[in-house]
């Protein structure tokens, strides 16, 4: 069992942290893809139980109760992408990211703009321009601040900034907002550097009910697959009614 602390820098909404890095830390540790479900919001800056028990791997808090598992994922799950969009083009989807206009989660770790540089990973992705209605795309650099010593960007940074654009992949699609993200299948064929251009790709798949599924991906400038997932998000319940 080893002590694990989710900081403040890697929150999603103000007071848990960011899911898509969470899934991430939970996973990582786990050879190929694997699936990681959230069970609760991880609570920030203080320790947390990552514990592995027949391949399975369980996050808890300090009273036991489970905040996330991650175990081997089926890799007939992971979505094949669209054919993504050049550089130029994701660029200018990024540019129509709804997020600089909206407070949508400002503060988000992977796509808050309020976040700096090294700080935040500023994914901000927006609708292609031409491509299906939900289709969204942009330019990221993963900052210096997040290399590690190979000058590679860590597996749970990766799945972090996978996160946030199948979200928006329905925003953009539908003009709605509010979802919590469950479950994320994830694969990291092979890790970027930092301080390069890549491609963040996501598309929405079906819905289900509350779940919403997604695709993302993250491309290198020549096109090259560098990472997928598969995300299933739980819609937000609409507000009760009052009695007439």
């Amino acid at each position: 069992m080893a002590k694990i602390v989710i900081a403040q820098q890697f929150r999603g909404p103000p007071n848990s942290g960011n899911g898509g890095y969470v899934c991430g830390v939970i996973a990582r540790d786990i050879e190929g893809p694997a699936t990681s479900v959230l069970r609760a919001p991880a609570p920030l800056d203080v320790d947390l139980d990552l514990s592995r028990e027949a391949g399975v791997m369980q996050l808890t808090d300090g009273e036991g109760a489970t905040v996330g598992t991650a175990a081997p994922g089926d890799r007939a799950l992971l979505p094949t992408p669209p054919e993504p969009p050049g550089v130029e083009a994701a660029r200018a989807a990024g540019e129509r990211y709804l997020g600089l206009d909206q407070k949508i989660h400002p503060t988000c770790f992977t796509c808050g703009p309020e976040r700096h540089e090294g700080d935040g990973l500023r994914v901000f992705p927006g609708q292609i321009e031409g491509a299906p209605a939900g289709q969204v795309a942009c330019v990221w650099t993963p900052h210096l601040d997040f290399a590690d010593p190979e000058g590679l960007v860590p597996t749970e940074v990766i799945w972090a900034a996978l996160d946030c654009p199948g979200f928006f992949a329905w925003v953009a699609r539908e003009g709605r907002h509010g979802a919590l993200l469950g479950t994320m299948t994830g694969e990291v064929i092979r890790r970027p550097r930092a301080g390069c251009e890549y491609v963040v790709m996501a598309w929405p798949l079906e819905r289900q009910g509350r779940k919403e599924t997604a695709g993302v991906a993250l491309f290198a400038m020549d096109g090259e697959l560098l990472a997928r997932a598969h995300q299933v998000w739980i819609m937000s319940a609409p507000p009760a009614q009052a009695a007439a």
